[in-house]
């Protein structure tokens, strides 16, 4: 057991949980190296020597990363290092190269002025938009730049470290995880982040617990302070007691029996004691997750988000591009069903230039962009559909308001069609449509929707800050983001009921439908389907294997009548732990 500093106090810091796992150790405040750099300007004589500086700067970083993908793909295996990949070829971009030469050329500017500021245009336009995928590929973006600029200044990176730590940072980048990997590594704990990013990505690759979004947590951990990394409940205890240790090493021990277990049900169906069958299907944002969700026996993809392909430059990808990306998905896929969602973009990526949104949350984005941009979203219609002869393909709609955005879209895949069908292009007829539900409006008008489409799948991350008025992203307000909150509980009850009412199928692809607390409440309001980050899946169906439907509902029922969120929450956690004994819930209180 490590031992606790007697003299500091224990502090419990609460961030989201983004890959499984819990380590108990003393902890490594990773310093990431941020340059700093200066505007300078050259002399006539200094540019082609500015020129030279780059090229070997560029040249060390590409050999960097060269090792760090040969490293992943070791490690990781093939598709998986997929992600270093990228950061190569966005190295050997002739584009972003060239713009490196000529505006060294025309402004006489040094090298790592003129590599800060190109790499801080893309930086800023991914900022500003909605979503919080652009959000974590900026963090990408930051990487490569310094990595330049460290180069540039020649300053030394440290990878090495003496025994086995838990890593404490303000934020990871992909190449950072793996460096770090090759140490005695215990887990990752990180003041920013999100579950989407690489680095959490490649954390649930590694199987080493992580915690993101701790905010503050370099402000109360300095290396060698003994620390807890619980993974599954988002928490990182700095300094804690002996009796919290003794307490943790006791629940690491419950969870390591407890997922030996869970593996035995893989290839078992998602099936209540009563014999009700649910689906449980994975969220994926990258293709290099699709061994992973099969390794966790998913039936297929409940969420797929096809705005992954826009990372990559300004440009929008081909029809032909798009088409080989949601071709190589569904093959992979297949027999299991994949629902693609078109791109849920924000306006920044269609005109950076004239684009201000003071709330992008409440702005142009979704199918909004996609009805006024009838090129752009023809061109993904026609790929999606192009992909599709395997008939595992289902195409879902996001940022939907009313039924007439619904009707519009349903014209412009009729549209697609008659033009493939003018080039005589084979694809599913018969292609089934949905609408995500993340907008309290979709919610309330959800009969009238489900008319219109095959299926609904409820969004519940922006459902539930649009219906409780709050950013989760926001410091301040973010603990009055609830999913037990009574009205939450309500609004999915009433769209299950009314997507049931015109016998359509309706599913769950937000963070709460991977909350074990909350699977019994959703199993007996009825959803059909389940979607969920692929390292919560053996859990979630365990519980939906350990219990009766007719048991489910009645506590849906029950729960609806409480009129705290606080109450829900107490009552659903009691009824968990009595009809699943034999499952540890992370607790979200310490």
């Amino acid at each position: 057991m490590p031992e606790t500093t007697s003299h500091k106090r224990e502090i419990v810091l609460k961030g989201v949980p983004a890959s499984p796992g819990i380590a108990i150790g003393k902890a490594y405040f990773y310093a990431k190296y941020i340059p700093r750099v200066e505007e300078r300007s050259l002399k006539d004589g200094e540019v082609d020597r500015e020129i030279e500086r780059l090229a070997n700067a560029i040249a060390k970083a590409d050999k960097e990363l060269s090792k760090i993908l040969s490293f992943a793909r070791q490690k990781l295996g093939d598709a998986k290092a997929k992600i270093f990949e990228a950061q190569v070829m966005i190295l050997h971009d002739p584009y972003l190269n060239d713009a490196f030469v000529q505006r060294i050329r025309s402004e006489k500017k040094n090298a790592e002025y003129i590599v800060h500021s190109e790499f801080d245009k893309y930086r800023r336009l991914m900022l500003t938009a909605p979503d919080d995928y652009m959000h974590e590929r900026a963090h990408d973006v930051d990487d490569l730049k310094n990595r330049i600029v460290r180069n540039l200044q020649e300053e030394k990176l440290i990878s090495r470290l003496e025994g086995a730590a838990i890593i404490v940072s303000t934020a990871l980048t992909p190449a950072d995880t793996m460096i770090l990997s090759r140490n005695e590594t215990l887990g990752y704990a990180t003041d920013t982040g999100g579950i989407t990013s690489h680095a959490s990505l490649l954390s649930r690759s590694l199987k080493l617990p992580a915690v993101v979004a701790l905010n503050a947590a370099t402000d109360h951990v300095e290396t060698g302070d003994t620390v807890i990394l619980d993974g599954y409940a988002g928490i990182l205890i700095v300094n804690p007691t002996h009796k919290r240790v003794k307490e943790y090493e006791t629940k690491r021990e419950t969870f390591h029996r407890f997922e030996a277990k869970l593996a035995k049900l893989r290839d078992l169906p998602a099936a209540t004691l009563d014999g009700h069958t649910v689906e449980l299907s994975a969220n994926v944002e990258f293709e290099e997750e699709l061994e992973y969700v099969q390794l966790q026996g998913a039936k297929g993809i409940g969420l797929y988000r096809t705005e992954s392909m826009l990372i990559a430059g300004e440009e929008f990808p081909s029809e032909e591009e798009q088409y080989k990306n949601y071709k190589k998905i569904l093959d992979r896929a297949y027999p299991h069903a994949v629902i693609m969602r078109t791109f849920d973009i924000g306006g920044d990526k269609i005109e950076p230039e004239n684009i201000k949104e003071d709330n992008p949350f409440l702005g142009w984005r979704g199918i909004r962009i996609s009805l006024d941009r009838p090129e752009i979203f023809l061109t993904q219609l026609r790929a999606l559909l192009r992909a599709s002869t395997r008939k595992n393909l289902a195409v879902m709609f996001p940022m939907v308001t009313d039924v007439s955005e619904v009707r519009r879209a349903k014209e412009f895949v009729k549209r697609a069609k008659e033009e493939l069908r003018t080039r005589k292009a084979r694809f599913d007829n018969s292609l089934r449509l949905g609408v995500m539900i993340e907008v309290p409006a979709a919610a309330y008008m959800a009969a009238e929707i489900a008319r219109e489409v095959d299926f609904l799948s409820v969004g519940t991350n922006d459902l539930i800050q649009y219906t409780l008025a709050v950013d989760r992203c926001n410091n301040i307000v973010s603990r009055l983001y609830r999913e037990f909150h009574p009205a939450i509980l309500r609004t999915l009850a009433q769209i299950v009921a009314a997507a049931h009412n015109e016998k359509k199928w309706v599913g769950m692809c937000g963070e709460m439908a991977g909350d074990p607390l909350a699977t019994i409440l959703l199993l007996g309001m009825g959803f059909d389907e389940l979607s969920v980050i692929p390292a919560f899946l053996p859990e979630i169906k365990k519980i939906v294997r350990s219990v009766k439907l007719a048991d489910a509902r009645r506590v849906a029922e029950e729960a609806m009548k409480f009129s705290t969120t606080e109450e829900v929450e107490a009552y659903v956690t009691e009824a968990i732990r009595t009809m699943c004994p034999d499952i540890p819930l992370p607790s979200n209180s310490v």
